[in-house]
């Protein structure tokens, strides 16, 4: 199969050929259209370049063996097969993960929702604790986030709060952590000392483009209301929140996190056309669930990833089996160990379809 890889050779290079031209770089978006095309390449050439190398110096220390019968030459060639055979397996099978079929809204910036579920106040404590999780995680990672509505409680939880998060990556990054995350643990206002079990519902949703999701404006409902904090005390005395309804679907989106009525509008919008192609996104995949469904589950956010044991410090997802013992550098944003393990699951489960 990796003979035929030459063809993204020959591709690449003649990408480097275009992006030298002068033509080239004077159209931005064509410009920008190949330097993304270039990167995406780069790492399957240079691997099928070793892996070409690789067995061009094997077949070399393959003939010297057949050929000479010098002891001390014979036993560098047969060290050199050793060798070779273990360095080809390593990269075909870094092949095989490089050419699966890319996810293509990896690249995209994402909008994360929270939702408090089942556990009333401490629920809603616990969304705020995995709000600054993802946050400090995005800080971590040099991406920016800004937050889109945000509905607090009296005692600082979050009813529910949804944020765009802006960076290379995001979305591949983030795409597994869709689903019910629960917590155990001893509520502050607990006398007795009991665990409490409480949930939060995370959605990571794929910014969509325009051009992906056609919304005409006639199928839109828009208020305006005042902007309000916990308890209903006014963050601003103009009427500058925003409520968008989609008529067709029912979907409602709240934002008042700006001063501007139409910076609301349009981030309100933003998180609109993310839903709408999440939902299409959900009608397709259940389609074609059992055929793709991969090892870190569906995504769906009904179904329990996660839980954040406090009385053990323990943190375990249930859909590979791994569990860590540092809740409290998770819950600061180190999330890496967690996310490469999902991602290295998944890799393996779709490489397990492809045999």
């Amino acid at each position: 199969m990796f003979e035929n890889l030459q063809v993204f050779e020959n591709r690449y290079e003649e990408l480097n050929a275009k992006l030298y031209d002068p033509a080239s770089a004077a159209d931005r978006e064509l410009f920008a259209a190949l330097m993304k095309e270039h990167k995406e390449l780069e790492p399957i050439v240079e691997a099928y370049r070793a892996w070409r190398q690789c067995r061009q110096d094997l077949a070399g220390a393959r003939e010297l063996l057949e050929d000479t019968h010098d002891r001390d030459l014979r036993e560098l060639a047969q060290e050199e097969i050793k060798e070779g055979e273990g360095k080809l397996q390593e990269l075909e099978e870094r092949l095989k993960v490089l050419l699966l079929p890319k996810d293509p809204n990896d690249g995209k910036n994402v909008i994360v929702e929270i939702r408090g579920g089942t556990g009333g106040e401490e629920a809603a404590l616990f969304a705020y604790d995995l709000y600054r999780m993802y946050t400090a995680y995005a800080e971590r990672r040099g991406w920016r986030t800004e937050i889109v509505s945000l509905n607090e409680t009296e005692l600082g939880g979050f009813k529910e709060v949804s944020f765009l998060v802006d960076g290379e990556g995001a979305y591949s990054r983030l795409k597994f952590e869709s689903g019910a995350h629960r917590v155990q643990r001893v509520p502050e206002t607990e006398t007795q000392g009991r665990i409490h079990t409480s949930a939060a519902t995370v959605a990571v949703l794929p910014e969509a483009e325009e051009v992906e999701v056609d919304i005409d404006p006639k199928d839109l409902q828009i208020d305006t209301f005042r902007s309000s904090g916990a308890g209903g005390q006014h963050i601003n005395k103009t009427s500058s929140a925003i409520r968008v309804t989609h008529l067709p679907t029912g979907m409602v989106v709240e934002c008042q996190d700006e001063r501007s009525q139409y910076k609301n509008k349009d981030k309100a919008l933003k998180v609109l056309r993310a839903r709408l192609l999440d939902q299409e996104r959900a009608k397709a995949s259940s389609q074609i669930a059992q055929e793709r469904k991969s090892q870190v589950g569906s995504g769906d956010r009904s179904e329990r990833i996660r839980t954040y044991n406090f009385p053990q410090s323990r943190v375990t997802d249930h859909r590979i089996g791994l569990t860590l013992y540092k809740l409290e550098e998770v819950l600061a944003g180190d999330l890496d160990e967690i996310i490469d393990s999902l991602i290295a699951a998944d890799r393996a489960a779709k490489l397990e379809a492809q045999e």
